[in-house]
């Protein structure tokens, strides 16, 4: 099925680095001089291995077995033609927060955005993209957010959902300000430094429930932000869950809303309940859609989440979440789709809005 998903602004997409070699040509003379000497070869972080078969749906691999995402050409002809797609946002997943140096980790975040914008934007007007950003430094962070904000084509700040700490943190509130500052959107993705387990009750041995658990990163960040008042303090700012799953949301929005209640003396500057903060500043893509088994409960779970404004559409190319061209899980409102597939993305992404007669530019 081709018309449900035409013409859409896909809010998860994945360029994949070929190799650090790609890479070279944008770092300067010393950081490229100390790659190659010490034989840096990549930094790959992937939610699937890049073994799996989830890593790529069978259509969408190049017929010369490189690895998912890193062709142009083949994202073009795999999505954005036959979706229609007209505007897709690049999210590039590469292991830039795991280091331990945090100025290799700008050297390299400086080197990946420049690649994205010349090796991706310029080639396709259809192109978006994340701003990657080293959050081992705030303040080197808030540099390259700064750098990068000039350039109308990146769209948000992108973070990974289990890093060194709880994004509420007041460390990290500069890097939100920044994000803020320059109507930004803050995008979460599944994910991982590696450097705590993956659960809370340690390392699992599977990665089912690697996958699985990432939804309790999400839900552990989604507190922290609201907890430790991010949205009370930066009441501009907007957060969009990547690959994040969303049918687990409404279960935890009456959760943290109960629990509010009875504790809210110990945080006074979230002054309403944590469900309508959440709806009012969090976005959630739709792949990977959980949908429930039964396709008419999926209009419950939906009306439970309560907010029409809060899905945003996505493929997740190349990843194998569904078959064929419609991305839609079996039971969507039909009434929902075309607020999903565009209005949803226009109202998150400043920076995708036709800009009106007598308003300013970002």
């Amino acid at each position: 099925m081709r018309a449900p998903t035409l013409g859409g602004i896909d809010c998860d997409v994945h360029p994949a680095l070929p190799g650090m070699a790609a890479l070279l040509p944008y770092l300067d003379d010393n950081w490229r001089a100390q790659v190659t000497a010490r034989g840096i070869d990549g930094l790959d972080l992937m939610c699937f291995p890049p073994g799996a078969v989830a890593h790529g749906r069978a259509d969408w691999r190049s017929a010369d077995g490189r690895r998912p995402g890193t062709s142009l050409a083949d994202l073009q002809a795999h999505v954005l033609d036959p979706f229609g797609t007209q505007t897709a946002i690049l999210n590039c997943l590469y292991g830039i927060e795991g280091l331990g140096n945090e100025y290799l980790a700008v050297a390299l975040a400086r080197a990946l955005n420049d690649w994205i914008a010349a090796e991706w934007l310029d080639r396709d007007k259809r192109l978006r993209a994340s701003i990657i950003i080293p959050t081992q430094n705030p303040e080197l962070a808030v540099e390259e957010i700064e750098r990068r904000a000039g350039d109308p084509r990146f769209v948000q700040v992108m973070v990974l959902a289990m890093g060194d700490m709880p994004l509420g943190k007041r460390l990290l509130w500069p890097i939100w300000a920044a994000a803020e500052r320059h109507g930004l959107p803050l995008a979460i993705h599944a994910g991982t430094t590696a450097h705590h387990a993956t659960t809370s009750n340690g390392w699992p041995s599977y990665h089912l429930e690697d996958y699985v658990t990432t939804a309790h990163a999400f839900q552990a960040q989604l507190l922290s932000l609201v907890s430790e008042g991010v949205f009370h303090r930066h009441p501009r700012l907007t957060v969009v869950l990547l690959e994040s799953g969303f049918t687990w949301l409404p279960a935890f929005l009456w959760r943290a809303n109960k629990t509010w209640r009875a504790m809210r003396a110990e945080v006074p500057w979230v002054d309403r309940p944590p469900a309508d903060i959440i709806r009012a500043h969090v976005r959630v893509t739709l792949q990977p859609a959980d949908a429930p088994p039964e396709p008419r409960d999926l209009a419950h779970v939906l009306d439970q989440l309560g907010g029409e404004q809060m899905l945003l559409f996505s493929t997740d190319y190349p990843h194998w979440h569904f078959e064929g061209c419609d991305a839609f899980p079996a039971g969507f409102p039909a009434a929902l789709r075309r607020r999903v597939l565009v209005d949803n993305a226009r109202a998150t992404y400043p920076r995708l809005r036709p800009v009106q007669q007598g308003e300013a530019t970002a």
